[in-house]
């Protein structure tokens, strides 16, 4: 009768509560990104685009907790039961990630159509005054002192009749800055601000991939060590 190899099965405990922690930190940038998302007043309030990095980050990073709580038990009450579902669970967790940062590799043109799309029905609002489009100029206004940008798509012109009362954020301080240009007898950044919002959108997609397929790698150690112990505790069975 063999026994369980006693460095294995503690490896295997030490790499999931490892992999348990990872799952935490996960969660945490998600929730970060969440609420932090300096872009995410730009988007309708159903856009998928708009949550989709964080809704990613939460279902990953909630399944790891699980699935490492999972591994951590299976490892040292030596259930076999515990220690198989860790390995399906796993194993169709590594399957739909790595399918889904392929789908986010090959469809990164359709979220650039997409982002544009939206951001070209939301313009509207820098020119109007009602209560909707106050809370999204507010928005535009704290965006564009942080990236030095101003109006969403085509420049100053964007805030229409607004202009005037709103470009304090526009205006650049140094006169001798080439990427200013005079509007409306005020020095302004030249660059609209869908520059900046795509940089951001991209930033995120690929933070997502990165995670997903950097946990994808840990992963197939899980699958190993939980399969090497799985088979060590039936044979001691035997």
């Amino acid at each position: 009768m063999a026994g369980v190899n006693s460095c294995i099965k503690y490896s295997f405990f030490v790499f999931n509560f490892f992999f348990w922690l990872c799952g935490i930190l996960i969660l945490g940038l998600a929730i970060w990104i969440r609420v932090n998302k300096p872009e995410k007043e730009f988007f309708s309030d159903d856009s998928v685009l708009s949550n989709a990095s964080g809704n990613t980050l939460i279902g990953v990073g909630s399944i790891i907790v699980i699935m490492g709580f999972l591994g951590c038990c299976g490892a040292m009450r030596e259930s076999r039961c515990m220690l198989l579902t860790f390995f399906i669970g796993l194993l169709l967790i590594l399957i739909l990630q790595i399918m889904t940062g392929i789908i986010g590799v090959t469809h990164k043109e359709q979220y650039e159509h997409f982002l544009n799309e939206t951001l070209h029905k939301n313009v509207h609002l820098l020119a109007k005054t009602d209560e909707k489009a106050k809370l999204f100029q507010k928005s535009l206004i704290i965006f564009q002192k942080q990236y030095k940008c101003c109006g969403l798509i085509d420049g100053a012109s964007d805030w229409g009749a607004n202009f005037q009362q709103n470009s304090e954020s526009c205006e650049c301080l140094d006169k001798t800055n080439s990427s200013c240009e005079t509007y409306e007898g005020k020095l302004v950044y030249k660059q609209a601000c869908i520059v900046h919002l795509k940089v951001l959108v991209r930033k995120q997609i690929m933070i997502t991939i990165g995670i997903a397929f950097g946990a994808a790698a840990f992963e197939v150690f899980g699958l190993i060590f939980s399969m090497v112990l799985f088979c060590q505790i039936g044979n001691k069975c035997i």
